[in-house]
């Protein structure tokens, strides 16, 4: 793909505010789909709500295992200096 070529500061400009304008329209989007894959979902039954509990629990679950595992591995990052 060619680089476009710019000759004026107004051309640069220009390009810059519809650079700006794309990345907030995707912003925009991402968080739109980000509220929407972490919203509660309401269980009409029984067997919804024991499903989505089951569902949060997992993700719970492989949460904590997660900050675990990083906490073990980068946990000298932040940790305090020990007293003698």
């Amino acid at each position: 793909m060619p680089k476009p070529t710019y000759h004026t500061l107004e051309e640069i400009q220009i390009r810059k505010e519809e650079l700006q304008s794309n990345i907030q329209q995707e912003n925009d989007q991402i968080g739109i789909l980000w509220r929407t894959l972490f919203a509660p979902q309401k269980a009409s039954s029984k067997g919804e709500l024991v499903a989505n509990l089951v569902a949060n629990s997992i993700t719970a679950i492989d949460g904590f295992l997660l900050v675990r595992k990083l906490m073990k591995s980068y946990g000298r990052i932040f940790s305090r200096k020990k007293k003698k």
